[in-house]
């Protein structure tokens, strides 16, 4: 029944807004890539700035997701490896597939889910928008580097990195928030706007991007990079939060936050690079599709385990 209540009250009211992206997109052709700056140039900076700066702000927080991040970081970069070499994947499809299990919707997906999860929590939402802060310099900084040729690539992938704002905003929240200056009005009140926009906005882009992905071949490999994001990752967030030795609501929303469908930054940055574009959208779309399951388990899971 608890589970049925977490479905009902939590994953379909996101579900709703994405399928309404997703009819948007077949009625009006939605310009993708203009929605997807819109988030990562716009509404993301301005939710991560406004939820940082607004809550009460710790070292010890900030540390603690840092070293969560890593950990998890570096156990699904393991576990990607040792099941591209035991299936003998080719180059571009060991990189393909690390990207999908390294890469999670933290931003469209996970911050709703957070915000319906914990009520508002500016606490548990602080937690959320600094793991969607790392996630998104790790797609750009390693996510592109290691799809670009090592002559040319690099720079423009750090060109790109220093060109993103959310980084910015995350320091500059953090500053303000440590030494408690205080934002005049008429800049917290546009900023608050902003943030206050991102959900709605999120999910729509997120409908809009996935309903225009197929599937076609490679289901065995989509299938397990799906087990590896949705399953094998909330379990290794677990051994994580342990080694941590983290509890209560910060435990619950790392462990929450590492069960999100495969990003659709990693779909992106594949078709942009030419490099299994159609594996990256068709793990997106699977990962996603499932994910209403999964990570309604996993809310569960984290209600029983912390």
């Amino acid at each position: 029944m608890e589970l049925l209540m977490i479905f009902i009250n939590i994953i379909v009211p996101i579900f709703v807004i994405v399928a309404i992206g997703a009819l948007m997109h077949r009625t009006f052709h939605l310009d993708l890539n203009t929605l997807a700056k819109l988030n990562i140039y716009y509404l993301v900076p301005g939710l991560i700035f406004v939820r940082l700066y607004e809550t009460e702000f710790t070292w010890q927080l900030f540390l603690d997701v840092f070293l969560f991040f890593i950990f998890l970081t570096v156990f699904l970069y393991f576990v990607s490896s040792f099941f591209s070499r035991l299936f003998h994947f080719n180059k571009s499809m060991r990189i393909s597939f690390s990207h999908s299990a390294l890469f999670y919707n933290s931003g469209n997906y996970g911050v709703p889910v957070n915000d319906l999860v914990f009520r508002q929590d500016p606490y548990a939402m602080s937690i959320q928008v600094i793991v969607l802060t790392f996630q998104n310099l790790l797609v750009y900084s390693y996510g592109v580097f290691t799809l670009q040729a090592a002559s040319l690539g690099k720079l423009k992938a750090f060109i790109t990195y220093l060109k993103l704002p959310i980084t910015y905003a995350m320091l500059t929240a953090i500053i303000l928030n440590v030494f408690n200056i205080k934002l005049p009005s008429f800049l917290y009140t546009p900023t608050s706007y902003i943030a206050d926009a991102l959900i709605g906005i999120a999910l729509l882009t997120l409908g809009a991007q996935v309903v225009q992905l197929k599937f076609s071949k490679n289901l065995f490999t989509v299938y397990l990079s799906v087990f590896v994001r949705l399953i094998l990752s909330p379990a290794l967030a677990y051994v994580a939060i342990l080694i941590l030795q983290v509890d209560g609501v910060a435990a619950q929303a790392m462990f929450i936050s590492s069960a999100m469908p495969s990003s659709v930054n990693s779909a992106i940055i594949a078709q942009e690079y030419k490099n299994e574009p159609e594996f990256a959208a068709q793990t997106v779309l699977a990962s996603t599709v499932f994910s209403m399951v999964t990570v309604t388990v996993v809310i569960y899971l984290s209600k029983v385990l912390f």
